[in-house]
């Protein structure tokens, strides 16, 4: 999908280019990924034993991130691939809050992405869980390739070179272009390491059900956001008789292509952006003064200004147009944010301070070298600056099985273009270089698409926002469709993406759900302006 971060995991400066990250899953760069039609469903034999038999030692998390006392960390290893587990392994950062009383096992978050870390996810959302820790230890983690379990990375400049690949001018010479998305994927697979080759949502669900039994859990409670959901669906797919209580909100697509979900996105934040702007014209600190026409003129101008001279920044690289059409996204996810981005972009036009908007999105802190095979889990300050982006396109990629070659990507390049910058002259060429990278890269599985329909699990709640600029609520109703008999569907008539940190009655309608396995009827719906938490 091309579905964005939910709960976020904190406000931390973004990654040199990062405006081919996340969102609502987005095209990546890297080379040989998950191989097509990988069908694996459990478990296969003493080979994977040694796997399900651990246990995760908890203990304060400290290693210099300043996260919660009451956050304890620990790690669980899992096989790199695991048709051959004896290749290598993978640790897992994992971070719980402890039950009160005696909790009846663990309940999994995750916070979307692809990309997010689980671990910053759940120390910053710490209010909006501690309800959950009446029943359960609350847990997340951060999956392969992301944060501090073997975090890929494409480098400081290949994100770049992917949006000078989409340029009018540069598209002008269809082999020039094809010829830099090829250079992005050799950066892609020079600076991960062994991990991007199995980095798709397949082998994390797998991950996931190790964890469970890590966990001592003989079923899987789950709360998933944004592309959290598709994980949830896939895992409950594969492992069917381990699904216990699973709530999935902000629920992705299981079978649009990536082109069609970049437009949806591009659609989506551009309408946000404008319901932004009626709001912050309302505000007499507006940076953009009182009418929101004009406002949404001078946008798109200063998206075009930065794109034609960058903004040298703290960390060595220069921050474009394009970084702030990424940064600009993240701030529309919640209505929360308005007020942030709006105090952001006046920082960036009155004095040219770019750090606002740069802490807008997420990343990590440094280039390290790629993590390889059996190694411990990175160190925070090692976490690539594009870490995001990067496993956010590794998994969109991985995940999907269409592939044009270089001769029709030629021919629609042109027409792709002018696709997205109708959707938004804001995001547009953002959306469509997330889309474009997939190119030159094998082909993704197809499992999703053909084995993730018609579950014979116990029932889930889907959850769609109504106004969700990232996840349509069309993609709600159509999930809810392929999952068959097992879906409930939640009508969440707010906007922002997902309900379950903005709305109360959703807030409820989830605890209730995975507390005390209470279910609204399928259709019902939380309604109003009213409802709102902020």
């Amino acid at each position: 999908m091309l579905a964005k971060l939910t709960v976020r995991p904190r406000l931390r400066r973004y990654a040199a280019h990062p405006s081919v990250g996340r969102c609502a899953a987005a095209g990546a760069v890297g080379l040989a990924l998950l191989g097509t039609g990988l069908t694996a469903t459990g478990p296969s034999g003493p080979d994977l034993d040694r796997f399900y038999d651990q246990k995760i030692e908890w203990a304060g998390c400290g290693g210099g991130m300043d996260l919660p006392e009451d956050l304890q960390c620990g790690t669980v290893t899992v096989p790199l691939d695991y048709a051959e587990p004896d290749r290598g392994t993978l640790e897992l950062a994992l971070a719980r809050y402890r039950g009160s009383g005696h909790p009846r096992g663990s309940v999994v978050l995750n916070f979307g992405g692809p990309g997010g870390s689980g671990v910053l996810g759940l120390a910053q959302g710490r209010k909006d869980f501690l309800g959950l820790t009446d029943d359960y230890d609350v847990v997340s983690f951060d999956p392969r390739g992301v944060g501090r379990s073997a975090p890929v990375s494409c480098g400081a400049e290949a994100t770049g070179q992917a949006l000078e690949a989409t340029d009018g001018e540069e598209m002008a010479d269809p082999r020039e272009t094809l010829r830099q998305l090829r250079e992005v994927a050799a950066e892609c697979a020079e600076h991960s390491g062994p991990v991007l080759d199995h980095i798709g949502t397949v082998d994390v669900a797998r991950d996931v059900d190790v964890m469970r039994e890590a966990l001592g859990d003989k079923k899987l409670s789950y709360l998933g956001f944004s592309y959290g959901t598709r994980l949830g669906a896939v895992y409950a797919a594969q492992f069917p008789g381990k699904v216990g209580r699973m709530a999935l909100d902000g629920v992705d697509t299981l079978t649009e292509p990536l082109a069609e979900q970049g437009l949806a996105s591009a659609r989506g934040q551009q309408t946000a952006l404008e319901n932004f702007l009626t709001w912050c014209t309302g505000e007499l600190g507006c940076p953009f003064g009182q009418d929101a026409r004009d406002a949404r003129k001078q946008v798109v101008d200063l998206v075009g200004s930065l794109d034609e001279n960058p903004v040298p920044t703290d960390f060595g690289y220069e921050f474009t147009g394009q970084d702030l059409a990424g940064a600009i996204g993240q701030g529309l996810y919640t209505k929360e944010m308005w007020p942030l981005l709006e105090r952001a972009l006046a920082q960036l036009m009155e004095d040219g301070d770019t750090g606002g908007v740069e802490a807008l999105a997420t990343g990590g802190a440094a280039l390290p070298a790629p993590q390889r095979a059996d190694e411990p889990l990175a160190d925070p300050e090692d976490v690539p600056l594009d870490n995001l982006p990067a496993a956010l396109m590794a998994v969109n990629c991985a995940d999907d099985p269409d592939r044009p070659d270089a001769e029709r990507l030629t021919r629609d390049l042109a027409r792709l273009r002018t696709a997205y910058e109708d959707a938004s002259p804001v995001f547009g060429r953002y959306r469509l270089a997330q889309v474009v990278l997939c190119y030159g890269r094998p082909r993704g599985t197809d499992y999703i698409r053909e084995k993730v329909k018609d579950l014979d699990t116990p029932k889930m709640l889907l959850v769609g926002t109504r106004g969700d600029p990232a996840t349509p609520y069309r993609w709600t109703v159509q999930t809810a469709e392929r999952l068959g008999s097992a879906a409930v569907v939640l009508d969440n008539r707010n906007e922002g993406h997902t309900g379950y940190g903005s709305s109360e009655c959703v807030h409820r309608k989830i605890d209730d759900f995975l507390l005390h396995g209470s279910l609204p009827p399928s259709g019902s719906s939380c309604g109003g302006e009213d409802d709102g938490r902020i």
